[in-house]
């Protein structure tokens, strides 16, 4: 059952008789001092999950270089996480509807926690990527079940004042995290970026445990269990061939297996898909050409946006010689840019068309590529890069709030939890494809015996010429994402024709 179908409705509140007096607006005051506390929960959930995401991107160099990993298990430390995350949130959310959601809430902080906790003592790569995908079960039930607890918790005419909160909370995860995880790494240790989630994860349980009330179970619709299975093959098998092709070659029987579970598993997904009476992802909502083209725009701008920190920090580290606290201040203008551009684009999409905002949101991002490529020469001063970061930061705050807002507006009333869940699906595989994608266009450049310098970020050993052909790589990857830019600029705008 949809989030939307879940809502009650403001006559569905409890309702005192006006000749109550105080006692009315006690019951009243008392549904709303719930609301702030299970919301003050779920705003801690998402802090979690978001700080977690942006501070590994910074101190992936340091992680590489301690367990001399190469890049094939590089890839995978920040891409197991993404795809079990971006599989898993659609398992949880209807899993919760059938177990409970303030359980499976609670169990997801625990599951979190203790994986923080133990990938510190990690003693090798393999162990440290298998208990990244235990924590990104847990991530995914915090994150599956944070808005659907503020919905059941606020009156639906206090509901967006708790939403805006609940968004604000995740702009601050991305702004701080570069920051926290740079300074942690360089100054405490790789292990703190890990560790330092443990006392908030506590924090969270002693908190939910207090606070959340008990939910009985709705039934929610059943699982797809053959659709999750096919969205496993077919993305995990392009993620494999992404990143092992990068480290290996496109030859390699790995690289062949997974580039095989993608060609058969997509098309069989999309089929079971379109048969399901519970699909994982709609078909039928893809009939709508403005729908269509609106999430296209958003899968293209995410692709070309969300590898940019990852790359910026890279190429400092490997070509600048920043040291990890030091890189995490140099990023801090993009998410900076980010957090502001989001909040003034809601006033923009008030005052004019939010599709006419959102293609020049694009474009601004777009103008920021071309600055970064031209920025990422030997010798450019750092000051040349800000301007680049500021750009694309600005300009996919404004994108992001603005498309999002033409795909929720156009949706039918009935059907805002089915398209909000398909729209935030579509956006954490753009994710985990735009990290895979980035970092193999950029490992490219380089021989293959020469492709961990890409995430080690120690181009001082490494053979003379190998920091050229580092350079190179990284100006493919900013060509790839300038194209997909480019591509979502002329997405958004062909939405914009769809406007009757």
């Amino acid at each position: 059952m949809s989030e939307a179908a879940r809502l009650p409705a403001d006559d569905a509140w409890p309702q005192c008789p006006s000749s109550a007096g105080p006692r009315a607006a006690e019951s009243e005051r008392e549904r709303l001092r719930y609301a702030w506390k299970a919301l003050s929960v779920t705003s801690l959930g998402m802090l979690l999950t978001g700080l977690n995401n942006s501070t590994l991107n910074v101190a992936l160099p340091e992680i590489v270089r301690y367990f001399d990993a190469g890049p094939f298990a590089a890839n995978w430390v920040l891409l197991a996480y993404m795809l079990v995350v971006a599989v898993s949130l659609v398992v949880f959310g209807r899993l919760a509807d059938l177990l409970g959601r303030r359980g499976t809430y609670l169990t997801g902080f625990a599951v979190f926690t203790v994986s923080s906790l133990l990938l510190g003592f990690a003693p090798n790569i393999g162990t440290l990527i298998a208990l990244r995908v235990a924590q990104a079960l847990g991530g995914a039930m915090i994150m599956a079940n944070g808005s659907a607890i503020i919905t059941h918790a606020f009156p639906p005419s206090r509901l967006s004042q708790g939403m805006g909160v609940y968004m604000a909370v995740i702009s601050v995860g991305q702004l701080v995290g570069p920051s926290i995880g740079g300074f942690v790494a360089g100054s405490l240790g790789w292990e703190w970026v890990f560790w330092f989630n443990v006392p908030i994860g506590a924090a969270a349980i002693v908190w939910g445990s207090v606070s959340l009330r008990r939910v009985p179970p709705d039934g929610g619709e059943r699982l797809d269990v053959p659709g999750v299975t096919l969205l496993w093959v077919w993305l995990g098998g392009l993620l494999l061939a992404l990143s092992d092709g990068s480290s290996q070659g496109w030859n390699d029987p790995l690289v062949i297996s997974g580039l095989v579970a993608f060609a058969v598993g997509l098309p069989l997904f999309w089929l079971v898909q379109r048969r399901s009476s519970a699909p994982v992802i709609d078909p039928r909502l893809f009939a709508d050409r403005s729908f269509t083209t609106a999430n296209t725009a958003a899968v293209l701008n995410t692709l070309s946006r969300f590898s940019v920190i990852l790359l910026v920090a890279l190429f400092l580290q490997s070509a600048r010689g920043y040291g990890p606290a030091e890189t995490g201040f140099a990023v801090l203008p993009m998410p900076g840019a980010m957090t502001l551009a989001s909040l003034a684009a809601g006033g923009l999409a008030r005052r004019f068309a939010p599709r006419a905002v959102a293609v020049a949101g694009s474009a601004i991002a777009t103008a920021g590529l071309v600055v970064l490529y031209l920025a990422v020469q030997p010798g450019t001063p750092y000051a040349a890069l800000v301007p680049a970061l500021v750009l694309m930061g600005a300009g996919s705050g404004v994108f992001l709030t603005a498309n999002t807002t033409v795909i929720m507006a156009d949706a039918p009333r009935d059907r805002l939890g089915v398209v909000n869940g398909i729209r935030l699906m579509l956006m954490n595989v753009s994710t985990m494809l735009s990290t895979g994608l980035c970092l193999a266009v950029a490992a490219s450049a380089l021989n293959v015996a020469d492709r961990h310098y890409v995430y080690s970020g120690d181009v001082a050993a490494a053979p003379r010429g190998t920091l050229d052909e580092l350079l190179a790589g990284y100006e493919r990857a900013i060509i790839v994402l300038l194209v997909l830019s480019v591509l979502a600029t002329i997405a958004s705008y062909v939405s914009r024709r769809d406007d009757h």
